[in-house]
This record gives structure tokens, C-alpha cells and sequence, in this order.
């Protein structure tokens, strides 16, 4: 069964493998994020907008710009249910959240350091937000209120919920996994993943496995219920920076410093086809009900400046 969807996968992207780039921002791309019915791909970045694009047959049309903050927009992730709803990281010590209906912030909660990474809680009730001191600051995202804060003794990288929402994941700089109740925020598991800084976390669309990428250049793949490791991925050579699996969630593709994205088989681990890209790769998120990927790089322009572009793999040839 797995040989077989791992076949039928290696010869879909023999027919679908042309990219297509649209210029986005002034500065390097930070982060991408599709919402979850696919209509609309956001993109944050050092130069403190956030670009939303719809998909017009085969290519990204920028469909609008958000402005607001004050620094870099690091990391965003899109409401889990609602179309419409987004919320940003930003090191100018805000969150916000923005309704691509209206084409507007509806929320800014004040912070008290420059924030790095966001996750919104699947459940939709709590957003978490992380800054550079390592302080997780917990809000209330039915009124944007924050709920409570919790200063970690350790270098916490990125954060996620479990599906149930009642589980706090956070990945550290000395290769832990720690998994905190929620909202009690007490620690129920610590479980060392890599012997290197554990960088990435994600969770499969299931929620049956979660996925850590390390500085060691691994990528391991665990069982969420039993926090057991079921595989590791090797197939990068430089600390990986970007995880995500597909809607299906048959491929897993990583991005790191290396001139490729692995995409590889879940099922067997074997890759599925490597992207070519010509610098370090920053982000990389799946489109919710299809084999595209939207990705960015630390690419230049012929004058050596930051060309701010967003891609996208996986189009038809035809």
C-alpha cells in the first residue's frame, strides 16, 4: 500500500513539477501560510508587511497588502477553521490579527519582547506567541486578551498545539521536545529528540504524528500519542529550518540552508523529489487540499538586494 501511493506520488510530480515566482515584498520572505480552504496564501516579512495572494488558475495574484507593524513580521499562521482570520509575530513586541474580509487589523495585543513564532490553538480559542527571551504569552483569542504568560528556562524555538488543543508543544535549543498541558501549562513529558538545537515542529493533518527538524540536519517523524520516534529522514546536510506535510498527509518536505526541499514518502521514508532553489530556504507550507507547495528563499536580485519573492511548486507542465 505505502510502495504503492509512493509510486503513484514519484510519477504525479513527473507532470507537475513547474514553479511559478511572484515578487512579494521589498525584504526577505520570513514566512508562508495557506488559509484553511486554500483560497488565500499570506506572506510575512522583514519588511514589515504581510501580503495576501489568491490562486488564479496556475499563478499567485497579490490580492492585498497589510501594513501595520512597526518591524519584521517573522512567522503567521491562519485561524484553523475561519478563512478570513490571521494573526502575526512581530519583533515590534505586537501580535495582530487581520480579517482578509474587512482587509484590516481587528486586534493588536502588546507584548513584552520582539516575537519570533505564533501558533493559533486548532481549537481556535487561544493564540500562542514567543519572543526572543524565550516568554510564551498565551491569549485569549475570543477576546484578544491575554490570558497568561510562562518565562521557559531554556531556549524554546517553536511552539504547537496538539488537534485536542489540550496539549502545549515546544521544541528547544538542547533538542527536546516538551509537551505541557494546557491550559494548567504544567509539564507532562520531555522527551530528547536530537542531540543537536531541535529548531522546527509540525503536526501531520491527523494529528496522529508530529514531525521535528534539528540542527543535526535530521528530521524525525513521532507518534503523538505514544511520543515515540517511528523514523528519522536524513536527507538533508545543513540544520533544517521548515517543516511541513501535505493535506493527505503522505509527504513531509523540509527546507534548510541546502539548494534543495526534500519532499519525502511518510509511509516508506524514501524521497519523493527534491526542489531545486538557489539559496537557503526560509519557509515551505503545503496547500490544504492539494499537491502544491508554497516556499521562499533567502533569494537576491541582480543587484545583490533581497527580491522578496514567494513560489510555488507543483503546477502542471502542461
Amino acid at each position: 500500500m505505502a510502495i504503492a501511493e509512493y509510486e503513484e506520488l514519484k510519477n504525479h510530480f513527473k507532470t507537475h513539477n513547474r514553479i511559478r515566482e511572484v515578487t512579494a515584498h521589498s525584504a526577505k520572505v520570513h514566512t508562508v501560510d495557506w488559509n484553511c480552504d486554500g483560497r488565500r496564501l499570506a506572506s510575512g516579512s522583514f519588511d514589515k508587511t504581510v501580503c495576501i495572494f489568491t490562486i488564479d488558475s496556475d499563478r499567485l495574484v497579490k490580492e492585498q497588502t497589510f501594513s501595520g507593524h512597526n518591524d519584521s513580521v517573522d512567522q503567521l499562521c491562519w485561524h484553523e477553521t475561519n478563512p478570513d482570520l490571521l494573526s502575526t509575530a512581530s519583533g515590534d513586541k505586537t501580535m495582530r490579527v487581520w480579517d482578509a474580509r474587512i482587509k484590516k487589523s481587528i486586534a493588536t495585543v502588546n507584548t513584552k519582547g520582539e516575537n519570533i513564532n505564533i501558533t493559533w490553538s486548532p481549537d481556535g480559542n487561544s493564540i500562542a506567541v514567543g519572543n526572543k527571551e524565550d516568554l510564551v504569552t498565551f491569549i485569549d483569542a475570543r477576546n484578544f486578551k491575554i490570558r497568561t504568560e510562562h518565562q521557559f528556562k531554556f531556549e524554546v524555538n517553536e511552539i504547537e498545539w496538539n488537534k485536542a488543543s489540550n496539549l502545549f508543544f515546544l521544541t528547544s535549543g538542547q533538542g527536546c521536545i516538551h509537551i505541557l498541558d494546557y491550559p494548567e501549562l504544567t509539564t507532562v513529558h520531555v522527551t530528547q529528540a536530537h542531540p543537536a538545537n531541535c529548531i522546527c515542529i509540525e503536526f501531520d493533518p491527523t494529528g496522529k504524528y508530529f514531525a521535528t527538524g534539528s540542527a543535526d540536519a535530521l528530521v524525525s517523524l513521532w507518534d503523538a500519542d505514544e511520543i515515540a520516534c517511528l523514523r528519522t529522514f536524513s536527507k538533508l546536510d545543513w540544520p533544517v529550518r521548515t517543516l511541513s506535510f501535505s493535506h493527505d498527509g503522505s509527504m513531509l518536505a523540509s527546507g534548510s540552508e541546502d539548494l534543495l526541499i526534500d519532499v519525502s514518502h511518510v509511509g516508506t521514508g524514501e524521497r519523493v523529489i527534491a526542489i531545486p532553489v538557489d539559496t537557503p530556504t526560509f519557509t515551505v507550507a503545503w496547500h490544504p487540499r492539494s499537491h502544491l507547495l508554497a516556499y521562499a528563499c533567502d533569494d537576491k536580485d541582480d543587484g545583490n538586494r533581497d527580491a522578496g519573492t514567494v513560489k510555488l511548486f507543483g503546477l502542471s507542465n502542461e
